[in-house]
């Protein structure tokens, strides 16, 4: 498992390394879209881009910790079903909730700049 956590968390980065990369070896600029270029501001779509992959991560994880629990919980006493199933829904949709907020917060940050 942990490999795989580390295969996902390298490929992730390295995806965001190349895109990055790529963002910024377009061509020149027009000179009036230039002057809002410069002093490093094309660098806040690599931290958007970093957010964005973290929080799906972190999302990922958690509701995996929550799926595992909850499957095995189940396994374990198959007559609580019904009360593990209710008690894991909420947590579970606030997690995607948080990461979806946060998903349109960075992207909000994006298109303002």
């Amino acid at each position: 498992m942990k490999r795989m956590t580390a295969a996902v968390v390298l490929t992730l980065a390295l995806m965001l390394t190349i895109g990055s990369i790529s963002a910024l070896a377009q061509a020149e600029p027009e000179p009036a879209a230039a002057a809002s270029l410069r002093g490093g501001h094309v660098l806040h779509f690599f931290g958007a881009a970093l957010g964005v992959g973290l929080v799906v991560i972190g999302a990922a994880l958690g509701i995996g910790k929550f799926a595992a629990a909850a499957a095995e919980g189940i396994a374990r006493q198959p007559s609580a079903a019904d009360r593990i199933t209710g008690a894991v829904n909420l947590p579970l949709f606030l997690l995607e909730g948080v990461a979806i907020i946060a998903e349109v917060v960075i992207l909000l940050i994006v298109l303002t700049k």
